[in-house]
């Protein structure tokens, strides 16, 4: 990556982006994106005046392959965008950005019957402007089991690990359990949903999910490289439609709760009162 005074220049993300779009021919991969903007209108705070507005972005482009075609590897690319709109005491910054690089493998453990070992490495840059200082790099990483006894069930049990973060280290724990073919039970972090497919085209939902480990690097006035801690958490439902075999999206509506943006230093902490959010997603396959 390109350093100048200390910084990432945008172009680092370009030549990333770049590499993803020319090696899924070279390896016989198979590329997707997945995208979606949340907007969460302008709620009150507690304790002071004021109001705050979110807009939530992301865009992940990733693909799968086989490594010397058997072990397989996922790698991503992933840009999150957060914007806030505010008019509170507190000095907050205008957008929030994340720039993540990920790879991931899952391979059988050992000898255990039905046990996979899924480990995921993800390199990761997160500040309030597209120019990363080198000081917002993290190397983040998660270490998951997986036992699938049948076809309808598969448990999973592990730990995602944030060095340099306020809290180190979070749990995985879930399930996902398929009754029948129309409906299913995703019950893991990240996303989990509950899905039914109603034909063909059309798929019903009920999500939820959040930010509860989410920090970024900010200029507060005159001081740099203050961590900033967003967290929310949301649930909500909604409709998925296949455009094509290649296209389909999704929009949801619901809830978002248990919201805040806290500096760790304690100079400064904004809870946001709950409201509404909609959701628009779209997933493409190539």
């Amino acid at each position: 990556m390109l350093l100048k005074h200390g910084k990432i220049k945008n172009i680092s993300g370009l030549l990333m982006a770049v590499m993803f779009l020319f090696l899924p021919a070279k390896l016989n991969a198979e590329p997707s994106v997945d995208s979606y903007i949340r907007y969460m209108p302008s709620r009150g705070v507690e304790a002071m005046p004021g109001k705050v507005e979110i807009t939530e972005a992301d865009s992940e482009y990733s693909y799968e392959f086989k490594l010397m075609g058997k072990l397989p590897v996922k790698f991503s690319l992933d840009n999150n965008y957060i914007g806030i709109k505010e008019t509170v005491d507190v000095e907050l910054p205008a957008h929030l950005i994340g720039l993540t690089t990920d790879i991931e493998t899952t391979l059988p453990f050992f000898n255990f019957n039905k046990t996979y070992l899924r480990i995921g490495i993800s390199p990761a840059f997160y500040a309030d402007d597209w120019d990363f200082p080198a000081s917002s790099f993290r190397l983040l990483s998660r270490f998951i089991f997986l036992y699938v006894p049948n076809p309808k069930w598969t448990f999973v049990a592990g730990v995602a690990v944030y060095p340099d973060f306020e809290q180190e280290a979070l749990p995985i724990l879930g399930f996902i359990y398929k009754p029948t073919d129309k409906l299913t039970f995703n019950i893991v972090p990240k996303r989990p949903n509950i899905t039914y497919l109603l034909n063909d085209k059309v798929l019903l939902l009920a999500e939820g999910g959040g930010s509860l480990n989410s920090e970024f690097e900010t200029t507060r006035n005159d001081s740099k490289n203050v961590v900033l801690h967003y967290k929310e958490m949301h649930l909500g439902a909604g409709v998925r439609l296949k455009i094509n075999k290649l296209i389909q999206s999704s929009l949801t509506a619901g809830a978002v709760f248990n919201r805040s943006l806290k500096y760790r230093d304690t100079q400064g902490k904004v809870n946001i009162k709950e409201g509404l959010y909609t959701e628009l997603r779209t997933e493409i396959k190539f």
